[in-house]
């Protein structure tokens, strides 16, 4: 089994990666050409290209996505089988659980049937509440420029995944975040758990009252931080906040 369990959308063919797709994520194909299929990402619209091979045609829609930060799809339901192979999978991939019990989900994955620890899945129509909780899990999560998964990650991108679980619409970049999550807060106002801050090219989620939680370069992971030091050590850079928002919830 060689299934991917994320694939690169490229903003030309063989380019660079400017997000990823994670495993189950719908991709409506535009065009394909040469290899590459032209779409864009559901449901934040997101446009590229993505190596054609890496995508499979599905009529069947997911029903769970995986709530830890990472799990492992096995070929049998056992895990003390010797020589399976196993397909990793990031938090926030989704899957259709075709049966399952106290131990093993069965997905679809065609033509075959892979299985998943039962735990490690939520029903999509069961969002969490706080974001921050979802962000906390990938501590530690290499920093990799337009992730979107535990494998290596963005500040974007630790922001949308950490709202898609809540089922918070958000779009994939950190300039398209700043302009389209939650409202405005006034400078100075005090920040709270679950607020955003904004910088140019940047984002990061107030996890407590002086604590940043953040997908960065300076650590090359994601980090949890005293919120006054790394405001100081962002605004040395040149780079003051530009917005503080507070999500607000449908």
């Amino acid at each position: 089994m060689t299934w991917p369990p994320v694939a690169a959308l490229c903003r030309v063919p063989f380019g660079e990666r400017d997000r990823e797709l994670l495993w189950g994520q719908e991709f409506n194909v535009l065009d394909i050409h040469r290899g590459w299929a032209f779409g864009y990402a559901l449901p934040d619209g997101y446009a590229g290209y993505v190596e054609a091979h890496m995508l499979a045609l599905s009529d069947t829609p997911a029903t769970h996505r995986v709530s830890v930060r990472q799990t492992v799809a096995l070929a049998e339901p056992d895990f003390k089988a010797t020589r399976v192979e196993q397909i990793p999978l990031s938090l926030g991939s989704e899957v259709r659980v075709l049966a399952s019990d106290e131990k093993w989900a069965t997905i679809a994955c065609a033509p075959h049937k892979l299985h998943v620890p039962t735990r490690h899945l939520s029903p999509l129509d069961t969002p969490e509440h706080d974001p921050v909780s979802v962000a906390e899990r990938l501590i530690g999560t290499p920093y990799v420029w337009g992730g979107n998964s535990a494998f290596g990650i963005d500040c974007s991108g630790l922001v949308q995944i950490a709202c898609r679980a809540c089922r918070i619409p958000c779009p994939g970049d950190s300039d398209q975040q700043r302009e389209s999550l939650g409202r405005s807060l006034d400078p100075g106002t005090p920040p709270q758990r679950g607020d955003i801050l904004f910088w140019k090219g940047h984002v990061g989620w107030v996890s407590g009252p002086d604590a940043l939680l953040h997908a960065n370069a300076y650590h090359m992971a994601v980090a949890s931080e005293p919120l006054g030091a790394a405001l100081q050590r962002i605004a040395d850079q040149g780079d003051p906040v530009l917005r503080h928002a507070r999500l607000t919830r449908v």
